[in-house]
C-alpha cells in the first residue's frame, strides 16, 4: 500500500562482543523507518501528539535472517500494508549493502487519546494524510 525507505549506519555501540548488531538495536532501526514513513506522509510524531494522539507499540514480531555488522549501511523498507482501523500496521524488511535480507518484522501501534488515556479508532487526520499521500504518489507515476 504505502512504502518508504531510509538508511542507517551501524554504530560500534550497536554491536555485541561477537561483532554482530545486538538484537534489541533493531527495534531502534525499525523506529527510524517508522518515524520516517510517518513524517513522509506529513505527520511528524510531535504533531500527532500535539493533536492529542499517542501511538504505543502493541504488537511486534521479528524474524532475524542474518547478522549485520559495525559500519554496515542498512536499508529499512517500511510498509503500511493496509489502511489503519483500530491499530496502525507496519511491515519491515531490512537489507545490508549487498542487498541481502537481514530481517523482516511486523508491528502494530495503537491509537490512544492522550487526555483520556483510552484507545480510539484511527483519527480522521491520519487516515486523510495516508489517502492524500497515496493519491499524490499515484499522480506522480
Amino acid at each position: 500500500m504505502l512504502t518508504h525507505e531510509t538508511t542507517v549506519r551501524v554504530r560500534y555501540a550497536d554491536t555485541d562482543q561477537m561483532g554482530y548488531v545486538y538484537h534489541a538495536r533493531y527495534l531502534e532501526y525499525l523506529e527510524v523507518g517508522r518515524t520516517d514513513l510517518v513524517r513522509h506522509i506529513g505527520l511528524p510524531y510531535a504533531e500527532v501528539e500535539e493533536m492529542g494522539i499517542l501511538m504505543p507499540v502493541i504488537d511486534l514480531s521479528i524474524r532475524y535472517k542474518q547478522p549485520a555488522y559495525y559500519d554496515n549501511v542498512l536499508r529499512i523498507k517500511t510498509t503500511v500494508p493496509s489502511m489503519p482501523q483500530a491499530s496502525f500496521p507496519f511491515e519491515y524488511e531490512v537489507y545490508n549493502e549487498q542487498d541481502q535480507l537481514i530481517l523482516t518484522a511486523e508491528l502494530r501501534l495503537a491509537f490512544i487519546d492522550k487526555a483520556r488515556k483510552r484507545p480510539v479508532r484511527v483519527p480522521d487526520f491520519i487516515r486523510e494524510a495516508i489517502v492524500k499521500k497515496l493519491e499524490d504518489e499515484e499522480v506522480s507515476r
